[in-house]
């Protein structure tokens, strides 16, 4: 479907954005070459890169290997996100929504891909 193809791209350029602004934060919000400065850049090209393999995912929809890992990343994604908004006490914080939302859907159309190669090869 080709409307969807755009949402899951759309979902994947979102997570890079966020990746984008979750960096900007990090250098202007913490001291240069602090411990925190470094784990935050960490975390922005964490994001960044399961953005990037969901964007080539969502172009190459016969790589099943590449469908498990961009699953199994978005997933984790989710699970940082989510822990991020508990460690700062507050789970509806846009940050929390923006990156936990992204994520989720990527790993929804990353398992689409994968069951549908599934299908694929049981025919």
């Amino acid at each position: 479907m080709p409307g969807l193809a755009a949402v899951d791209r759309a979902c994947a350029w979102l997570l890079l954005v966020g990746a984008a602004l979750h960096s900007y934060g990090a250098l202007t919000l913490h001291p240069v070459g602090s411990e925190i400065q470094v784990w935050a850049l960490s975390g922005s090209l964490a994001a960044a890169l399961i953005a990037v393999l969901n964007l080539v995912r969502a172009q190459r929809p016969l790589d099943i290997t590449l469908a498990w890992i961009t699953f199994t990343a978005s997933l984790g994604w989710v699970a940082v996100a989510l822990g991020f908004g508990v460690s700062i006490g507050h789970l509806v914080d846009l940050r929390v929504i923006w990156h936990a939302v992204a994520a989720a859907m990527l790993a929804a159309f990353s398992l689409r891909s994968i069951r549908s190669q599934r299908t694929v090869h049981q025919t």
